[in-house]
């Protein structure tokens, strides 16, 4: 198995994005699945140009996209994708799309092809809060997500895909208070747990174990 991970590069003002550099973190196999790690740019749709430039250069078996959730607690697989960009900031080329579909030909919303409640699970077992999340907002982070999953049904229907947030890390916070933060190894920890349930999981349904959210 192969697995292309990516991660964005800073945003928003932030001199440091914790995805990739957690991304840097990992080992370049976990269960004998090769990993394959790329940077992306944090723009609309250039991220995705870049993203599908590197599939078709390596063909992964799994595409798996990694950013920053700043005020999350926990490493977050998300759930779902849906078909709009409503972007609250800039993108690192001043784009602000707002309530624009990011395909005309797509459907309003795409749901993760990967084990997320599997992947949960492992990252609670390696010490790593972690727990589904329904949202993974209007900015590149979804807009990724959706194109990853668009990409699939579109083109390669054989792969899987999906997407993680990850919390700030310490020196983000340091003005900006009252905000999680989670060490940059412990990141790293729950990500390779994450890809370890991928690949046990490759072929089988995830399992059923609770991951709702009331709000």
């Amino acid at each position: 198995m192969k697995i292309l991970i990516s991660g964005f590069d800073p945003f928003g003002g932030e001199k440091i994005n914790p995805a990739y550099e957690a991304v840097k973190l990992l080992p370049d196999s976990i269960k004998g699945a090769e990993i394959v790690k790329l940077e992306i740019p944090t723009v609309f749709h250039k991220a995705a140009e870049v993203l599908e430039e590197k599939v078709k250069e390596v063909d992964p078996d799994v595409i798996l996209c990694i950013g920053q959730a700043g005020g999350r607690y926990g490493v977050t697989p998300e759930r779902v994708a849906i078909n709009v960009d409503d972007a609250r900031i800039p993108d690192n080329e001043q784009k602000q799309p707002i309530d624009v579909k990011i395909k005309e030909d797509g459907p309003s919303a795409y749901f993760s092809t990967l084990p997320i409640k599997s992947m949960v699970e492992k990252m609670k077992e390696a010490k790593v809060p972690s727990s589904v999340s329904n949202s993974a907002g209007t900015f590149v982070c979804n807009h990724i997500m959706y194109q990853i999953l668009y990409m699939i049904d579109k083109k390669y229907p054989q792969k899987t895909g999906g997407f993680i947030h990850c919390p700030f890390i310490p020196e983000q916070v340091i003005d900006k208070p009252n905000q999680p933060s989670m060490n940059l190894s412990d990141i790293a920890r729950g990500l390779e747990a994450g890809i370890e349930a991928i690949v046990e999981r490759d072929g089988k349904e995830d399992i059923k174990e609770i991951g709702g959210a009331i709000h």
